[in-house]
């Protein structure tokens, strides 16, 4: 604990002499990446889409329905994999109280910072929200509220109150997420295992009490910021569990998958599968398959999951959910830049902030917060002020939406760097998890780390330039769409696109710029 309390936030970023720093983005790739922006704004064009799906996605939904029966065919494959993630997570936590303070070579950091959360990001493309269905935070609240982890349990359940109307948002998510960024950024928990185990208790106490006070799982569609990442995330996925034909749950009477039924409890998150317009509250728990009496839920694949956004929209606190999560994504590559520690320095000798800076860095986070939020009001007013007959609000609900993949696309291309290059070593570190006689990296094992990544430096530069670009053409196909929706022109949407183009361009330079490497 001393280890932690004596953390310095300068020292926390690894600035100055002893931080190594990743290869940015070389300036051919930058270029490729521009001229590719400038073609989709030239022939993207808005075009009416329809709910059909094309053969091929028909062929692919049935396939996945079949092996996602084939593998939920019993719930205790399900329970494996979560005692799995709880065991993995119990380990964690001890290595972080009773292992070594070295973060590099301690269990509870470089799985939680550098392969979890880097990892989980970019896994959400290619499994939804499959996280949330094995989370060890639910798994563990579960067993000491209602000593289970799947099927309905004789034990009381709590107060199972309903959440306040005031609650009832993402707001309190929002809170949480700006909390555990500034507690990663600016106390350095991701440098200290002792801070990270910490974290993790601090979670599951928190599911607990959710759990003991409200109904069903709250914590998850109210409270969890990461739980609200992966969802918001998740909608951009082509897969998602979702039923096979929508005739057969619009003619079910029932609802079970909303229900639950004798042995399989109610949706964790109060949702009616069949509707399939709230999937960023989803969380593949697998209790909707299990439930339905027709056995019409499975995983589905929508070759376009543009047509999914149809129908979907956003409330307040759900857009400026979707601005925090790109504002703060970008702040998060800002303080890994070499001139963050002159800017920080400079901040404080003005400020005459001395000891761990955290006013100075506070200031940094506020203002990252702002700026985008004042940018994007601006350019929500001028838009609403040219356009009578539709509200301020939902304007600015509606187009929060396109700014979701830029968001997406840059947090996987900035993860990919952390995972190519900073897990390297990680066996090492899985034999001995408590990190017993180790001895910080030395200078030539950080070298190696920045020579010899786990994928090619081409190859690297290759997936964040396409990640980019598709970032940035999906942003301006949801634009599109929902300008169409709307029945506005070009031009009177001109400084929402302005907000699109800046928020591309500035994740594009982030990426330019060579990066400290935290471990």
């Amino acid at each position: 604990m001393t280890d932690w309390l004596n953390l310095n936030f300068i020292d926390s970023l690894r600035l100055g002499g002893e931080g190594m720093l990743h290869g940015g983005l070389p300036t051919a790739w930058v270029t490729v990446t521009l001229a590719g922006m400038v073609a989709a704004l030239i022939f993207i064009q808005p075009r009416q889409l329809t709910h059909q799906q094309g053969t091929v996605a028909q062929y692919t939904t049935a396939f996945l329905y079949g092996v996602g029966r084939l593998v939920m065919i019993s719930p205790h494959w399900l329970i494996a994999m979560r005692v799995l993630a709880t065991a993995i997570f119990l380990l964690v936590i001890a290595a972080g109280l009773f292992g070594t303070a070295i973060p590099e070579r301690n269990l509870a950091t470089t799985l939680t910072w550098t392969l979890w959360w880097t990892g989980v990001i970019i896994a959400i493309y290619f499994t939804g929200s499959s996280w949330c269905a094995i989370c060890p935070w639910d798994t563990l609240a579960n067993w000491l509220v209602r000593q289970r982890i799947w099927f309905k349990s004789s034990i009381a359940k709590g107060l199972n109150l309903r959440v306040p109307k005031w609650l009832r948002t993402v707001w309190p998510a929002s809170a949480m997420f700006i909390g555990l960024t500034w507690l990663e950024l600016g106390l350095g928990i991701t440098t200290s295992p002792y801070a990270t185990a910490v974290l993790a208790l601090t979670m599951v106490t928190m599911t607990t009490i959710s759990l003991l006070i409200f109904e069903r799982k709250a914590f998850c569609r109210y409270f969890c910021s990461i739980g609200r990442t992966i969802g918001a995330y998740a909608e951009l996925s082509p897969f998602a569990v979702r039923p096979l034909q929508h005739d057969v749950c619009a003619q079910c009477k029932t609802l079970d998958c909303y229900h639950g039924n004798e042995t399989i409890d109610p949706c964790p998150t109060h949702l009616v599968i069949g509707r399939g317009e709230e999937i960023r509250y989803c969380t593949s728990c697998g209790a909707c398959v299990f439930s339905c009496p027709h056995h019409n839920v499975g995983w589905r694949w929508q070759s376009n999951p543009l047509q999914r956004f149809l129908n979907t929209h956003m409330n307040s606190s759900e857009a400026w959910f979707i601005l925090i999560l790109l504002a703060l994504t970008s702040f998060h590559g800002i303080t890994m830049l070499p001139i963050w520690e002159s800017m920080v320095h400079a901040t404080a000798s003005w400020l005459n902030d001395r000891g761990q800076l955290m006013m100075t860095f506070s200031l940094f986070m506020l203002l990252a917060l702002f700026i985008p939020a004042i940018i994007y009001s601006v350019a929500i007013k001028i838009t609403s002020l040219t356009s009578s007959g539709i509200e301020h609000h939902r304007l600015l609900n509606q187009f929060s939406l396109p700014l979701l993949p830029i968001a997406f696309c840059y947090h996987i291309a900035h993860n990919l760097t952390h995972l190519t290059r900073e897990s390297q070593g990680f066996i090492t570190v899985l034999a001995n998890p408590l990190g017993t006689n180790t001895l910080p990296l030395s200078m030539m094992e950080k070298h190696q780390r920045h020579l010899y990544p786990l994928l090619p430096d081409n190859m690297i530069f290759t997936l964040q330039s396409i990640l980019m670009l598709l970032g940035f053409i999906w942003s301006i196909r949801l634009f599109q769409q929902r300008r169409v929706q709307l029945y506005l022109s070009s031009i009177k949407t001109l400084p929402i696109l302005m907000v699109i183009i800046g928020a591309s361009l500035f994740n594009l330079w982030l990426l330019l710029q060579p990066m400290i490497m935290r471990m």
